[in-house]
């Protein structure tokens, strides 16, 4: 069976690739895509699929009842785009300016629409449920992932499978980890008020973007002497304004940036350390100072068993490599859904097979390997439809050895 539905993946794959591309050329931003959420649910209405729009937001909600009873599986793919302008030459580049799929989304939907197409034609040979999770904003925090789930995306799921095309991973690769694999993703501001002045008189002032810049140089030091060397953290800082005139000190000053860690008590530490070292900073130059901390979306923390199990299922196609991957420290709102359901979060290598240097994510010449599109279908092809046996024989053999 399940090789006769890899067989069928692949009499789709040109398909597939057409709804990529088409994607790829009419992106839109996160909380904003309601002509791609549109786009969805045609797809499923035309298979007489049952979906769902606007569950918490823009997302979209497809089911599949099985044939045979069994456990409900949930597999999810965002689509939402970046504020980025495509530079890419390609006959598929964005066509909406100041926008693009720039870290694969457009991918995850055209994979995610082409396994629910396959699974439907078995659906009567099936064990189980399969719910399809289309979701809206993952690239901007609060997230369309607490949105869905508080709108009852999970209702009923037993496990959830979701992966990221990864295009600096080659392509025919899959990388799993069990526990944390990705890291919680926080932002923080800072505006220090100063006193500004004649460019001429540094001594009538208070230099903010001398105590911004001195404060830059301070933030260094929280990762490499306040956190335990063994725990994964970041903290850096994204930009700094202050000023737009070469003889005038300026009176204020911003600066923000991003904390990525893995465990709570980094965090927390961390939380308490920019404030220390922002308050010594500011105190020094004997300035003020507002300080914004948001929590963005928690560490993505796959459950051992159904990481394992995702494992075994990708190791059964042939010609893949399948290896532990190392923990990242970017981040993925498929956390949230892995707090309320089993599950696992894993990536799909889509390293480009060109002569062109590999672009990483959210980079305006980002593209895609689609050929992982595929890659990733079967894989998740293999657990969705395998999990509910796996289970029940699972509980058989707890039952005899009981």
């Amino acid at each position: 069976m399940l090789q006769t539905m890899w067989e069928r993946l692949e009499t789709y794959y040109d398909e597939m690739i057409e709804i990529r591309r088409y994607l790829h050329q009419y992106p839109e931003l996160s909380f904003k895509e309601h002509k791609t959420a549109q786009y969805i649910i045609s797809f499923y209405e035309k298979l007489g699929i049952h979906v769902t729009g606007n569950v918490g937001g823009n997302g979209v909600v497809a089911k599949i009842d099985g044939g045979k009873p069994g456990k409900t599986v949930a597999i999810r793919a965002d689509f939402d785009a970046l504020p980025i302008q495509d530079e890419k030459e390609v006959p598929y580049k964005s066509k909406i300016p100041g926008v693009m799929h720039a870290c694969g989304h457009d991918g995850h939907t055209a994979t995610l629409l082409i396994l629910a197409k396959v699974i439907n034609e078995y659906k009567e040979e099936l064990s189980g449920n399969f719910v399809f999770i289309h979701q809206h904003a993952e690239e901007s925090n609060p997230g369309g992932a607490k949105a869905m789930i508080a709108a009852g995306c999970l209702e009923n799921v037993d496990v959830i499978f979701g992966t990221h095309l990864w295009a600096t991973l080659p392509t025919g690769t899959v990388a799993y980890k069990a526990g944390p694999m990705m890291a919680a993703a926080d932002e923080f501001k800072v505006k220090i008020q100063g006193q500004g002045g004649h460019g001429a008189q540094p001594h009538k002032t208070k230099d903010s973007l001398v105590t911004a810049s001195q404060l830059v140089i301070n933030l260094q030091q929280i990762v490499s002497r306040k956190v335990n060397p063994i725990h994964h953290a970041v903290v850096t800082v994204g930009y700094l304004e202050s000023g737009n005139a070469f003889n005038v000190i300026a009176d204020t000053a911003t600066l923000g940036g991003t904390v990525r860690t893995f465990d709570l008590g980094s965090q927390a530490l961390i939380k308490e350390e920019l404030e220390r070292v922002i308050k010594g900073t500011c105190y020094t130059a004997n300035s003020t100072y507002e300080f914004i901390y948001d929590d963005g979306y928690p560490a993505v923390v796959n459950h051992p068993e159904e990481t394992s199990f995702l494992a075994r299922c990708a190791q059964t196609i042939p010609g893949l490599l399948v290896q532990e991957s190392e923990p990242e420290l970017t981040g993925e709102d498929f956390s949230y859904y892995l707090q309320h359901v089993k599950g696992t979060f894993f990536f799909t290598g889509a390293m480009p097979d060109t002569n062109e240097p590999t672009y990483p994510h959210h980079h305006p010449r980002f593209d895609i390997n689609e050929k992982a599109m595929l890659i990733a279908a079967k894989t998740l092809c293999s657990a969705a439809v395998q999990y509910d046996l796996s289970y029940s024989k699972e509980k058989t053999n707890t039952t005899i050895n009981s």
